[in-house]
């Protein structure tokens, strides 16, 4: 499919309606005072998506996961770095022991990491601390994060870093002028991966998290778990709305193909 066709605008269009659509007709639907639901409904209402923005604690765990993803995703990224490029350049003692340490948190279940999180914060009294918990963040997201900028490393052409270097400049200057900027698909993917897998994480946060620290999607589970109106479903549609939008500005201003598989 072409990129930018009005096929491939129609496509992406109706898939963002059919995700769309369940939440939105939920919370459009006419509920009684009681929070339920009577059919035929009379008429639309637009309250549930005004309750969220009203809903004080939602707001706040938003802006908790939002600085949440940025920080962990981006130290996840400058640790992804040069440790991709170390793998995928040298050969030395241990190197598939260290890429099978960065990529182990893929295959340990995030309840077990939660758990075992959460007995290390206690033992040194870390429990509660917004920097620890974007630490815990970081090690569930590095992979993602790790595996696209391998992918990136791995066909790298070393020549133009050697042409660059015999004519006198510096390490940094040839990383930042030539490395990272052929490897800039994979940094850039994986560091929205990793920004996308933090702020969606829901099972290990629930046990590193703190009453001060509480992220959306904590926050969203434990309000389903008391409640059964349609405030969930308006806070599912606007962060699938949020998400689509975000993608959608990307696409028109740098092409999601350049960043998530490199193209051209």
């Amino acid at each position: 499919m072409v990129k930018n066709s009005p096929l491939a605008l129609a496509f992406n269009a109706l898939v963002i309606v059919f995700m769309l659509a369940p939440l939105v007709i939920v919370c459009l639907v006419a509920f009684t005072p009681e929070n339920t639901l009577t059919l035929p409904t009379t008429h639309l209402s637009l309250r549930w998506f005004k309750a969220v923005f009203a809903h004080s604690d939602l707001v706040q765990s938003f802006w908790n996961s939002l600085w949440l993803a940025l920080a962990s995703a981006t130290l996840a990224t400058l640790i992804a770095v040069p440790a991709g490029l170390a793998i995928t350049r040298y050969n030395f003692a241990g190197r598939e022991t260290l890429n099978a340490l960065f990529l182990s948190p893929l295959i340990i279940p995030h309840l077990v990491l939660g758990v075992a999180l959460l007995r290390m914060f206690s033992l040194i009294g870390a429990t509660g601390s917004f920097v620890w918990l974007a630490l815990a963040h970081v090690v569930i997201v590095t992979p993602y994060v790790l595996r696209l900028i391998v992918a990136a490393a791995a066909g790298f052409d070393h020549s133009r870093e050697q042409a660059a270097l015999s004519l006198g400049a510096s390490s940094f200057t040839v990383f930042r002028r030539i490395t990272l900027p052929m490897i800039l698909p994979g940094v850039t993917g994986g560091w929205l991966l990793a920004f996308i897998n933090s702020f969606d994480e829901v099972t290990m946060s629930i046990f590193v998290t703190a009453p001060s620290t509480v992220t959306l999607p904590v926050r969203m589970y434990m309000y389903a778990t008391e409640s059964i109106d349609p405030l969930m479903a308006a806070a599912s549609a606007l962060m699938v709305a949020f998400t689509a939008a975000v993608m959608l500005v990307l696409d028109r201003l740098y092409g999601l193909d350049k960043i998530l598989v490199g193209g051209k």
